[in-house]
Parts: structure tokens; sequence; C-alpha cells
């Protein structure tokens, strides 16, 4: 089963949620939430990454970060900027970007589920993330930001979602990247009941994005549980709050790949040995246009690559993964990228970003670029239904989820 529950939402006020509506704290760096937040008193980014409040150069896990982020929290709740829903609600939370329109469920989800692979992940998560995160949860008592899950097409929950947005939103912004956001409230106590026992009837939830966020809520309540003689399974601890879309709507872009140097080869010695693994040949066109192609830009010119048959292992999910052939057959063995999470030689790039920021990484000095096939939704369910996790940097989704539109206070 999938379990949710209702919460009371503390949800910005219409009229200032276009100003209080910000990226999630980890799409930005410091420095483009200083400029995002400058001149923006209200923006969410005082409270996600609440070290542009103090000047440059403040190591962000000082402990006075943290207290900051939940004195601008309760700032905004005292000031009236964000206001709390009187009645635990579920909340319907769409998103269009140009013609792609996602339509989720809000709802707060079960650690519990979690930790029995109810909800499943796909990838590792980084321990000094999750120390950040655990401790931005427990410094303002609030799932700041919600988790981005998905789950398996249901017909019967579409319906009622369907009916929800056929009436007003109660809050409606387009944000500076031309992405809207609206939000609609329920709080019909059928509505919520039907919901509630729809998503019983799910198998297993996927997290899409947000995996230290995760684990942030779920050290939490592992914390709380020990402090507390006699937990309860119904602790607002319990729950963190998440969007839940049906995984036909949603879309995933590449995440590219640009690598600091050849591994001391030069660049045609580096051809010679990239040809003994895959077919290349020149392109005009910097994007892939079916799985398992590549595009690799090197000294001004982008090149096609398809692997040798040989190289994809049908029968793994993960090495057929596009990410998995180009990191097992070029990254690792020809350029030594052997472990892409520490490796400071190689850098990650959104494909919201285009191919043109790979030409600009390699024009300031880097050395190679790899453009990618996006990786699909029925791949990430299929390597999470098997246990296992995606290399680091196989998905990024698109459109971004908006924090400070309802954040879920963890004092119910």
């Amino acid at each position: 089963m999938s379990e949710i529950r209702p919460f009371r939402g503390l949800r910005s006020v219409p009229h200032l949620a276009a100003e209080v509506a910000a990226p999630p704290y980890d799409v930005v760096t410091t420095k483009e939430a200083r400029l995002l937040a400058q001149n923006r008193r209200w923006s969410f980014l005082h409270v996600g990454r609440a070290e542009i409040d103090f000047p440059e150069g403040t190591d962000p896990y000082d402990d006075r970060v943290y207290a900051k982020a939940a004195a601008n929290l309760k700032l905004m709740v005292s000031e009236g900027v964000l206001v709390r829903d009187p009645v635990p609600c579920l909340y319907v939370y769409q998103q269009q970007m140009g013609d792609h329109i996602q339509t989720g469920v809000v709802a707060a989800v079960s650690v519990a589920e979690y930790e029995a692979g109810l909800i499943k992940r796909h990838e590792l998560t980084r321990k000094d993330k999750e120390d950040d995160r655990a401790r931005h949860v427990a410094a303002c008592n609030a799932n700041a930001g919600p988790v981005f899950l998905t789950h398996r097409p249901v017909k019967a929950i579409d319906a009622v979602v369907n009916k929800i947005i056929g009436r007003p939103p109660a809050c409606a912004v387009v944000c500076e990247d031309g992405v809207g956001h609206r939000v609609w409230v329920v709080d019909h106590p059928d509505e919520i009941e039907t919901l509630v026992r729809l998503f019983a009837e799910i198998p297993a939830l996927y997290v899409a994005d947000g995996h230290h966020r995760t684990m942030a809520a779920v050290r939490h309540a592992q914390a709380m549980r020990r402090q507390n003689p006699a937990p309860r399974r119904d602790a607002p601890y319990e729950y963190f709050m998440a969007v839940v879309f049906p995984s036909e709507q949603l879309r995933i872009m590449p995440y590219n790949r640009v690598v600091r140097d050849l591994n001391g080869l030069s660049s045609s010695a580096f051809l010679e040995r990239v040809q003994q693994r895959f077919h290349v040949t020149r392109t005009s066109d910097p994007v892939p246009k079916q799985p398992r192609t590549f595009c690799m830009y090197l000294d001004g010119a982008w090149w096609s690559l398809r692997p040798q048959p040989d190289l994809v292992l049908a029968d793994d999910p993960i090495a057929r993964l596009d990410v998995a052939i180009l990191q097992d057959n070029l990254l690792g063995p020809v350029l030594g990228i052997e472990d892409p999470r520490s490796d400071q030689r190689i850098d990650f790039i959104g494909g919201i970003r285009g191919t043109s920021a790979l030409e600009k990484r390699c024009a300031e000095g880097w050395a190679v670029a790899f453009s990618l096939f996006p990786t699909t939704i029925e791949q990430l369910m299929e390597v999470a239904d098997a246990g296992k996790v995606m290399p680091p940097k196989s998905t990024w989704f698109e459109p971004k989820l908006r924090s400070g539109l309802i954040v879920r206070l963890l004092d119910e």
C-alpha cells in the first residue's frame, strides 16, 4: 500500500506567492541564490539557503545559518506571508512549462514505508548532504521543500484530480523562468477519503527527485524515535511532505557530462581509443536522437558515438542505461574517471541548460563534453524495482518544484 495523509499546510498568501516561490535549495549555488533573492524580502531562499543573509564566505553549514533559516520561517509566519490552513488538507499542485503540464497530489507520506522499501529510491545519497538537510529539518521543525515522487498511472486518481482542477486554484503564479505553478486546496472530507483510499491500493511509490530530502526526513524520524521512550507511529516526524505525480506525465531531460582533461592523451590518441569501443562519425547535430547514441564535443567539433553491440548487457537494467554505457566504456577506461561521485575532473550539466552550455565549458578550458539521450521514467522504475541504484546524475527532471508555496510543520 501507499499511505498518504492530509496535513495543515503552511501556504504563501496569494498576492505574495510570486515573491515567495523559490527554486529548490539544491539547484542553485549560494551566489545564484543571493542574486535571485536580491530585493525579494520574502523569497523562500532566505529559508532554504539562509547563508545568503550572512556575509559572503560564511560557511553554509555554520550553526548560525540553520538558526537563521528557522528564524526566517517564523518571521514569514508572524508577518502573515505564510498562513496555516485550519484543518488537515491534501493539495493538488500543477506545473506548466511551455506545452508540458504535470499535476500531482501533495500529501504527507510515510517514513516507515520508505524504510520498508515501499517508497523506492534509484540513487545513492551523500552523507554530507544528508547531514545538511537533516539539520535543516531539525532547526526549522518543518519539511521546507517537498520531495518529488511518482507512481504508475491510476485512472481513478486522475479522475478525482481532474475534478479538483476544474475549480479555481487557491494560488497561481508564473515564475521568472516562465514556468506556471498552481495550487488547489483539497479540504472536502469525501475527496480526501477517496484519494487516501485510492493511494492505499498503489503497491509502491518512487523517488523521482529529492533523495537527500527524503533521507533527511528519515534520519530526523530515527533521531526523534531515539529521544522518545514511547515513539508514536502517527507522530508528525514519521511522515514527510511530497508531491506525487503519475509517471506518464513526467519529463526527464538528459544529464550531460564535461571532463576537464583527456587523461594525458592527445586528441588524436583519445579518438583512437574511443573508436575501439564506439562507431565514431562527425555530426552537425549535438543532440542524440535515440537511446544508446551519444554526441561528443572535442576541439570545437561534434562527433556521434554509437557503442559496439557487444558492449551492452541487455539483461542488466543498470548496464543498459546510457549513462552506464558511457561510464563503463569511455569515462572510466579511457578518461580515468573511476568514481564520478568524487572525481573533480568531471562535472554534470542539466539538460535544461542545452548543449551550448557544454560548448561554453570547453571554450573555458574543459577538454571534452558529452551530450546524452535522457533516461526514461520506465528505466527509473525498473532499476528501483530491482532494488538497484543508477549511476550518479542519471536523471534531470523539469520543471522543478518550487519551495515556499506549501510548507509542512512538524508540530501537528
